[in-house]
């Protein structure tokens, strides 16, 4: 609808209508105004002067225009290593994620599967009670797993809330009557599963996609518990490592201290920016199948 089109349909609604909708909208452009400056905020605090931002100057525009920050992170070796680490957990890591997430969705969405029931009761139990972070640790140590980087795809192999979602979408969306037809033609589980069900539900594994690839991306506290190597630090490991090392290294003389704080309040903004821009780039182009699946995964059937 054009402008001049829901200006002449704004004008034909009645007062209460009216008021209802300039509330809305007034409150709707407050929330996005809250959720969208923090983050115009670190891309401007990024590119300014530290000084000018803390003597608050910085609230819409650059102050003292800056790239030393972000000239100081992609020096460090370290960050890219990282990066490539990342990328490489994110990739390995969500396929596994996928693949066993969908395997274990399949069965359970089957009402007849004897085992459907007991597997599901131990799967939700798991989203309640854990054995804890201790016996897990040495669970890792035992397997061979700490300090590799295995662990950083293994341990989060299946998300329980994920496996519902996976679970409730085939269930609701692929109806039983094509499985009855696909077994006329020979088909079995396995087949009816890779040549019928994944091809359906490229929608549920495109938000699957998603929310494993952000957890790995964001990964921190398995690799802090479980990695020692630095060779082997995720992205967001060795972000914290900067930053505790550039506090650390503004123990010294007072023009020391001063111009390392500076240089540790333009990398804390570049840094937030470096590790968000991939996924920042990547959702709008999945966030049209994202509603979309996570409804219709959430439909209890």
């Amino acid at each position: 609808m054009s402008l001049s089109g829901r200006f002449s349909r704004f004008r034909a609604q009645s007062f209460s209508d009216k008021a209802f909708d300039i509330v809305n909208y007034t409150l709707l452009a407050l929330i996005a105004f809250l959720v969208l400056y923090p983050l115009y905020f670190i891309v401007i605090a990024s590119f300014s002067d530290p000084v000018a931002i803390n003597n608050g100057q910085v609230t819409l525009w650059v102050k003292g225009f800056n790239t030393d920050g972000y000239r100081k992170i992609f020096e460090n070796t370290k960050i890219w290593r990282s990066y490539a680490n990342t990328i490489g957990y994110t990739v390995v890591g969500t396929m596994i994620n996928l693949a066993l997430t969908m395997m274990l969705a399949y069965p359970l969405s089957r009402k007849n599967y004897c085992l459907r029931k007991p597997i599901l009761f131990m799967a939700m139990f798991t989203m309640y009670f854990s054995g804890g972070m201790i016996p897990t640790f040495l669970w890792m140590s035992d397997l061979h797993l700490y300090n590799t980087r295995a662990v950083l795809v293994l341990l989060p192999a299946i998300n329980v809330f994920n496996l519902i979602i996976a679970m409730n979408y085939i269930k609701n969306s692929i109806p039983e009557e094509l499985y009855e037809a696909a077994s006329l033609d020979g088909y079995g589980h396995i087949q009816y599963f890779t040549k019928i069900v994944l091809p359906l539900s490229q929608t549920i594994e495109i938000v699957l996609i998603l929310y494993y690839g952000v957890a790995h991306w964001n990964e921190f506290m398995n690799g802090l518990i479980y990695i020692r190597d630095e060779a082997l630090y995720p992205l967001q490991l060795t972000l914290r490592a900067i930053l505790l090392q550039n506090q650390a290294s503004s123990l010294g003389d007072v023009d020391s201290m001063m111009e390392q704080q500076k240089a540790a309040e333009l990398i804390k903004y570049g840094l937030i920016i470096v590790s968000s821009l991939p996924v920042m780039v990547i959702y709008p182009f999945v966030q049209k199948h994202f509603s979309k699946g996570v409804m219709l995964g959430s439909i209890k059937g």
